[in-house]
């Protein structure tokens, strides 16, 4: 299996992990009946870090379905046409290099910090008077917990098309000298 190959199975399945994960969080919800009168509703939303989680995996994911759909079809047709192919061009690359950190960087952040949350809520902290959440909203926090193994897998998988990214970058360049470009 070519790189090219390799790393568009990594870019959509990374992608369908992402959204999985976005999905799992951001439709989970449930309510439960407290003190007999009080009825409370667990979603989300009453967590910061899982409202970012969401955000930062969608965007992810649409930049990994971008980044398919524009060096795919478009970009290759373009620079097809000039005898310029897109993976060979420096500067692309040097693009999509940075881009595909950014966005490992970016996602395993919002995981790790979607994760010490969730820890919070699991084990609570009678420094701090709060309540373990998950004693109650069960449910809740298996499907949260769920989402972020998948959140985790996704992180991996960008971890390895950002191993990809500056192969196809560094590739270009000569072994002998140091940031100087082959010859054609």
């Amino acid at each position: 299996m070519d790189t090219v190959k390799t790393e568009s199975f990594l870019r959509i399945s990374a992608a369908l992990l992402l959204v999985l994960t976005a999905c799992l969080v951001g439709f989970d919800s449930q309510t439960k009946l407290l003190f007999y009168s009080i009825v409370r509703k667990a979603t989300f939303r009453d967590m910061n870090a899982l409202i970012v989680l969401v955000w930062v995996d969608s965007v992810a994911a649409g930049y990994n379905l971008l980044h398919l759909l524009f060096k795919s079809s478009l970009c290759s047709s373009w620079f097809k046409g000039k005898n310029i192919p897109m993976v060979s061009h420096p500067y692309m690359a040097w693009f999509c290099f940075f881009l595909d950190q950014a966005t490992v960087y970016v996602v395993f952040a919002a995981n790790s910090a979607a994760m010490e949350a969730s820890f919070l809520a699991v084990t609570g902290s009678s420094i701090f008077q709060w309540m373990k959440v998950c004693n109650r909203f069960t449910r809740f926090c298996v499907q949260i917990g769920g989402a972020l193994l998948c959140g985790l897998v996704a992180s991996v998988l960008l971890t390895a098309i950002s191993f990809l990214s500056a192969f196809s970058l560094f590739r270009l360049y000569s072994p002998n000298q140091f940031l100087v470009l082959k010859s054609r």
